[in-house]
């Protein structure tokens, strides 16, 4: 009777944290980064990335299946992260997506296309692949990292949003610095 009970609360203590997770996976994706961006600070970032993108294991890395389009799930980031008053992006992408095309992988130049018509006027810079996931690794042990899994089947499309502070720029900290030395 006792087995038969644990093995039943189990069962349900599973399907109620499965419950509680699902906001976070497809559907419910805009609602999960809505939720979460007051939360996020500098230093935490959000990664929009193709669906061959691995899972990493840093504990503070979240991945979310959102079933959506690359370029859609782009703009929903960069549209709630305009409404934040407290956090800004800093974009990157991966360098290796200025040396592909079309001939090497099919769907590039559109999409390339559709992102520097969505990122005009935005500083972006480009870092080899592997660097920045070594630098989300090394975020993901302190900070939260919010992955956002697409359906885009084109390579190195990854598109890195690391947040800084909207009110404290690097002008700003310069000039703290150098008053605190003074003191």
């Amino acid at each position: 009777m006792f087995k038969a009970t644990l093995i039943v609360a189990l069962v349900l203590f599973s399907m109620a944290a499965a419950v509680a997770d699902a906001p976070a996976h497809t559907a419910g994706w805009k609602n999960y980064l809505r939720d979460q961006l007051p939360i996020l600070g500098h230093r935490n970032w959000i990664v929009v990335a193709d669906s061959a993108y691995p899972a990493q294991n840093s504990s503070g890395i979240v991945t979310i299946e959102t079933g959506a389009a690359q370029i859609e799930v782009v703009q929903e980031v960069l549209r709630q992260l305009a409404t934040a008053k407290h956090v800004s992006p800093i974009l990157y992408v991966d360098a290796e997506m200025k040396h592909l095309n079309d001939h090497l992988a099919p769907g590039m130049d559109r999409y390339k296309k559709d992102l520097n018509k969505l990122l005009k006027g935005r500083s972006v810079q480009g870092v080899l692949h592997g660097d920045l996931i070594a630098k989300l690794d090394e975020a993901g042990k302190t900070f939260k990292v919010v992955i956002l899994k697409t359906t885009m089947t084109v390579p190195y499309t990854t598109v890195f949003f690391n947040l800084d502070c909207k009110y404290w720029g690097p002008e700003k900290e310069k000039q703290l610095r150098e008053i605190m030395k003074k003191h």
